[in-house]
């Protein structure tokens, strides 16, 4: 039987070229996401080329039934779950005195409470099936090193990694592995809308705004969403299987430990 991996936040960016890449490597891959019509268009992409490998799944990664109703959705489809890859976040780009609590509960509610309500799913899926399995958490540059403006993103990034560390420890009797992958500066739609707002702010335009996250990278480039699921794919599959609790930071050399 295939491995079966559930994968929020799938709908673009990150989230869709982890699905893309596990599905080429022989997974069956639960799209997940929001908005319907994106994990579908994913999914629909994915089956075009893997025909019966991607299940597009709707749910909001803040509410735990919508979590586990999807992770039951995903074990009745494909009969099993092996992977879960806690990827959904939001990241508002905020200076220190204009957080508001409404910007805390949101981020909080999707970055940290999310990712808690997928490992619980998980565990009990893999609990259910009778095997261990695979969890791993998008933390960021930003969760390893504090950057200026990030203030609430930074601590949900942070806060995942010391997630990833208590619950790979907690988790190891049961034979399931927790990590974490770090991305740094990388194409998607929430880098570009990040870096629009930092310009924003600094009343810069976007290009600016770019540049307070790029202008470190040693490699000197942004990097693809491919590039970081390529070191996902790595962590889900069998060759990390001795590895748990580490953050794995794919940023091209922007902090170093």
């Amino acid at each position: 039987m295939s491995d079966v991996a559930f994968i929020t936040g799938a709908g673009q960016g990150i989230g869709e070229a982890i699905a893309k890449r596990l599905a080429d490597d022989g997974f069956k891959v639960a799209v997940v996401g929001r908005t319907l019509s994106k994990v579908e268009r994913v999914a629909n992409e994915i089956n075009e080329v893997h025909p019966d490998a991607a299940l597009a799944v709707a749910a909001d990664v803040a509410k735990r039934d919508e979590v586990f109703a999807g992770v039951e959705k995903t074990v009745a489809h494909f009969g099993d779950l092996t992977v879960m890859i806690n990827n959904a976040g939001v990241a508002p780009t905020t200076p220190i005195m204009e957080v508001d609590e409404e910007t805390m509960r949101w981020t909080f509610d999707t970055n940290i409470n999310g990712t808690v309500w997928g490992t619980q799913a998980a565990v009990e899926a893999f609990k259910k099936a009778g095997h261990g399995g695979k969890i791993i958490n998008a933390t960021s540059q930003a969760g390893v090193e504090g950057n200026p403006d990030l203030t609430v993103y930074g601590a949900t990034k942070f806060a995942i990694r010391g997630i990833t560390q208590t619950t790979a420890k907690e988790l190891a009797p049961l034979g399931i592995t927790v990590n974490a992958f770090a991305p740094g500066i990388v194409k998607t739609p929430m880098m570009f809308d990040i870096a629009h707002e930092v310009g924003q702010n600094a009343g810069k335009d976007d290009e600016w705004g770019m540049a307070q996250f790029s202008d470190g990278i040693a490699l000197g480039r942004l990097s693809e969403p491919e590039e970081v699921a390529s070191a996902v794919a790595f962590l889900a599959g069998k060759d990390s299987n001795y590895i748990t609790g580490q953050t794995l930071v794919v940023d091209g050399g922007m902090v170093f430990h």
